[in-house]
């Protein structure tokens, strides 16, 4: 069979007290449920999988169930391909904006056609010392003064509730390398 390499980001674990859940245990769910080459990045449920093509499209909704039944941590789970990593990456415009990594955020679009519909204004208005760009699959956000204080990125959680979740520029980037070896 055709195997595929798949990147799954957890939303919301492992941030303050709740919706803890120890990335060996993850890494054992996901092995347990037959990917293959399942390896974890930093503590925030970031995740790098192999699974037949097949099983791919349910991947997302597999994963959040084995997260309740197996861990009991109810989590939103969005899964791309390697593929559409490689996309998000070549696609940000803002990298030579942002000269700190760890506030220039990707947000990971679940519904890409539908979701952008919903950013499309906020990539149209001037966010400034803020900037705001759309790609394919993701937005961007440039937080200078970082992510909490960032206007944009408020009106983008404003947009889509927890229909995104957000990584920085630097575990995108770690997660691309990873995704490629």
């Amino acid at each position: 069979m055709d195997k595929q390499r798949l990147i799954a980001l957890l939303r919301g674990i492992n941030v303050g007290r709740a919706k803890r859940v120890a990335m060996a245990d993850l890494r054992k769910v996901l092995s347990d449920m037959g990917y293959g080459d399942v390896r974890t990045l930093l503590n925030s449920g970031n995740v790098v999988f192999d699974c037949n093509a097949a099983d791919a499209a349910d991947s997302a909704a597999r994963i959040e169930e084995a997260l309740v039944l197996k861990l009991g941590v109810p989590a939103k789970v969005t899964v791309i391909e390697a593929a559409q990593l490689a996309e998000i990456v070549n696609e940000n415009s803002l990298q030579e904006v942002a000269s700190d990594h760890s506030r220039l955020l990707v947000a990971v679009l679940n519904r890409p056609d539908e979701d952008r519909g919903k950013l499309e204004p906020l990539a149209r208005q001037s966010w400034q010392p803020e900037a705001f760009a759309l790609g394919r699959h993701a937005a961007y956000i440039w937080c200078p003064d970082g992510v909490l204080t960032s206007r944009a990125a408020a009106a983008m959680g404003k947009a889509l509730g927890d229909a995104v979740t957000s990584r920085n520029w630097s575990t995108i980037s770690k997660l691309h390398a990873m995704a490629n070896n």
